[in-house]
């Protein structure tokens, strides 16, 4: 027998598996999604660092009581000295006072003002950036600003009123005038951001609907009310829920312009009282029951609105 005809025992080949494509795309997957998730992640722990961490501190100490280096649990007591304390109703009524008038002028003006820079063919970029210049302004500078205006010797409020013959006015000084004059120049410091939203918003409705109205014979106020309110109304609704909860929260303008209290408690607001009672008393359980209470109300109201948002559209 020959040699080529025995038969011959093949040596054993070693095969590497290969991934399935299953698997390559299930690891691909992997790596891209612990990359996103890393950088999630970040953003995660500084957001419950910063938010989440100083909202359940504030909880926590709502109902303790700190004397003598001592931290021990208060109860309600907390609760019941900011309740008896009659700085926290005069607080309660500067600040829903205040929310009413920065709705009236802060709610209502960016919008006007929007309607009317979309009115313009040309020149519509230079108003926004004039619109918008009092937001890139540090808020100190424009209360500081407003505080010159409103000043009764030398102030540019009372010379335009002396050119009309109208009487001086006591602007911070006077219980009567002390909050619009506040309201007047936050409504100025933050009326661009409102502004340039309007204007976007505005800027997405078809001209097509505007022409329709037109054609029926719509003027400039009918055009507003019946296109471009119900075009904007999910923007002015938004809007109106967050100018709610930062009115609510004013202290920088009250706490420059007239000291944080004003003539005879004026001024003191609901944030401003917090202040007091953390910085000036040394209470922070009473600043912390505070804040618990506008917590929950700015809670409800946001969950009130959102129901009757969600009914409305349904």
């Amino acid at each position: 027998m020959s040699a080529s005809t025995l038969p011959t025992r093949e040596t054993p080949r070693t095969h590497r598996s290969r991934p399935l494509p299953r698997q390559r795309g299930f690891a691909r997957a992997l790596r891209r999604n612990l990359t996103a998730h890393g950088f999630l992640i970040g953003a995660v722990l500084c957001f419950a660092f910063f938010s989440w961490y100083p909202m359940v501190r504030e909880f926590v100490l709502a109902f303790q009581k700190t004397k003598d280096g001592r931290t021990t649990w208060a109860g309600w007591s907390n609760l019941r000295h900011v309740f008896h304390d009659p700085a926290f109703w005069q607080a309660w009524r500067n600040t829903l006072l205040f929310t009413g008038l920065a709705l009236l002028l802060g709610f209502v003006l960016p919008f006007l003002v929007a309607v009317l820079i979309n009115e313009f063919r040309h020149g519509r970029g230079y108003l926004r950036l004039l619109v918008y210049l009092p937001v890139m302004l540090p808020p100190v500078a424009s209360v500081l600003l407003f505080k010159y205006f409103y000043d009764p010797g030398y102030g540019l409020f009372n010379r335009i009123f002396e050119l009309f013959g109208l009487p001086e006015q006591q602007w911070l000084q006077a219980t009567h005038t002390a909050m619009l004059s506040v309201v007047i120049a936050a409504t100025w410091m933050n009326m661009g951001s409102a502004t340039l939203v309007y204007l976007a918003a505005l800027q997405g409705i078809p001209g097509e609907l505007y022409e329709a109205a037109e054609l029926d014979g719509a003027g400039l106020w009918r055009k507003i009310w019946h296109v471009t309110v119900p075009q904007t109304r999910l923007v002015l609704s938004l809007m109106f829920l967050m100018q709610i909860i930062a009115t609510m929260q004013v202290f920088t303008e009250p706490f420059l312009l007239t000291n944080g209290a004003g003539p005879e408690g004026s001024t003191t607001t609901v944030v401003y009282l917090i202040y007091q009672y953390a910085f000036n008393f040394n209470n922070y359980g009473g600043a912390a029951a505070l804040g618990l209470c506008l917590l929950v109300l700015l809670a409800g109201f946001s969950a009130a609105y959102v129901r009757l948002s969600r009914d409305s559209d349904d």
